[in-house]
């Protein structure tokens, strides 16, 4: 039973990612993304902080340095749930597993591995089934480009920390970046949205995302991985789009169609095909930080 806690700390992790999404689209319909995005992370910011609090310059810098590919990714991938599904979304996001070791090799200068590229191609073939046979020149197509936009924000966050996240601290060099992203957020949403302040009714979203996801899911990864190794986590937690798919139909009703399902496919085959063919770095780090 020992050995199974770390993966059930993992399934249960996903489980919360997944479900992530359809709360946002839920939460998203009263309360605008930049605003759902600075509250939400704020309160994340103010937990950790209250678990181990930073101290010094070089945290700060990597921190806000890291944040801000953060944000990025969140707000984009936020903003697209206004015109995109919640099991799409998921789907979509997941590519920044394919697109990492890209991304990596073009900020080191090296070639990529024929393996990456092919993995790559596989995942924008599904993304272009799971996209374009849906809704040609429709809304939701705004909303699945802007997410393809956060899995590349994601993608450059994991960059960032497979060189700053061994200098630091995780919990109080993770509340730094929670607090940047809570401040760009607070305040793109006091430029451009008028900083709506939650309601009632916003407080379980937020709650549930800023401490139960964002916090909570966070550090039960970290525990787990330190258990089970970063190849089995990354495995593990690609069933956060399972999730994401499951609670999507039975709460929103959402349904792909059958050109969709192809493309998910595929999205999952290219996941694997980079999961199996990159280095534990890479999947180590990757399995830390892109998550909802």
């Amino acid at each position: 039973m020992r050995t199974a806690r770390p993966y059930l700390a993992l399934l249960v992790a996903a489980i919360l990612f997944g479900s992530t999404f359809v709360v946002i689209k839920s939460a998203i319909a009263t309360l605008p993304p930049l605003a759902f995005v600075g509250w939400r992370f704020l309160i994340a910011a103010v937990a950790l902080f209250l678990l181990g609090f930073p101290g010094g310059r070089a945290i700060w810098f990597d921190g806000i340095t890291a944040g801000l590919t953060l944000f990025a990714g969140f707000a984009l991938q936020t903003g697209g749930l206004l015109t995109t599904s919640a099991s799409k979304s998921a789907l979509i996001t997941g590519l920044y597993v394919v697109i990492t070791p890209l991304l990596a090799g073009a900020v080191a200068r090296t070639a990529p591995r024929i393996v990456s590229v092919a993995g790559t191609g596989m995942a924008f073939v599904g993304l272009g089934l799971l996209t374009v046979g849906d809704s040609l020149g429709g809304g939701a197509v705004i909303g699945d480009w802007m997410t393809v936009g956060a899995a590349i924000g994601f993608a450059g966050h994991i960059v960032i920390l497979a060189r700053a996240a061994p200098r630091h601290a995780l919990v109080p060099f993770t509340g730094v970046q929670m607090a940047t992203v809570a401040v760009l957020g607070l305040a793109g949403s006091a430029l451009f949205e008028g900083l709506p302040l939650p309601a009632g009714s916003d407080l379980p979203a937020l709650v549930m995302t800023g401490l139960g996801v964002s916090a909570g899911a966070f550090l039960l990864q970290i525990w787990a991985q330190a258990r089970v190794g970063p190849t089995h986590t990354a495995i593990m937690l690609t069933a956060e789009p399972v999730a994401a798919a499951v609670t999507g139909a039975l709460v929103l009703g959402d349904r792909l169609t059958a050109r969709g399902w192809w493309g998910a496919a595929l999205i999952f085959a290219s996941i694997y095909v980079v999961i199996f063919t990159t280095s534990d770095e890479v999947a180590s780090i990757e399995a830390i930080s892109a998550t909802p």
